[in-house]
């Protein structure tokens, strides 16, 4: 089962695609989706629908796990990543992947088994499961990869 990981926002937007055929997550592939701030925000959201349709019709997922919005300390950025998750999801529904969301600390706990480890502990872990000592550079990137092998680790059946 392939499984789409995605860490949704304005400015960036990562992705990783993990096989979860075994017991231990392949990572397919994963990077980002990156628009210019100097963009109206419709422009901007209509590059992330485009290059995510993109995406998925490359790789052609089974399901997706998207990070859902829990809590924001920057007030301003939330309506835009609200905005940039909804485009997200219609996306998803377009090629009707079933979609499937997570809190980061939900996401924490089953990479960690504590819901509010450090980041440096997920991608820790992330490293681990996916067999590798080096990771994406950017933390949504490797925040996607996460949601990925939170939901293949929940064995929910789609």
């Amino acid at each position: 089962m392939k499984i789409l990981g995605i860490d949704p926002g304005m400015a960036i937007v990562g992705y990783g695609l993990i096989d979860a055929e075994e017991d231990k997550p392949v990572l397919i592939t994963s990077g980002s989706i990156q628009t210019d701030k100097n963009l109206s925000d419709s422009k901007r959201l209509l590059e992330i629908f485009n290059d995510l349709s993109t995406i998925i019709e490359e790789y052609r997922p089974d399901c997706a796990s998207v990070e859902n919005l829990f809590f924001f300390k920057n007030q301003k950025t939330v309506i835009p990543v609200a905005e940039a998750r909804g485009v997200i999801l219609t996306v998803l529904e377009k090629y009707n992947i079933p979609t499937f969301s997570y809190t980061p600390m939900e996401v924490k706990q089953v990479l960690t088994g504590y819901g509010r480890a450090e980041k440096k502990e997920v991608e820790q872990m992330v490293k681990i499961a996916i067999g590798t000592d080096t990771l994406p550079k950017l933390d949504d990137t490797v925040d996607a990869i996460a949601i990925a092998i939170c939901h293949m680790r929940n064995n929910i059946e789609v």
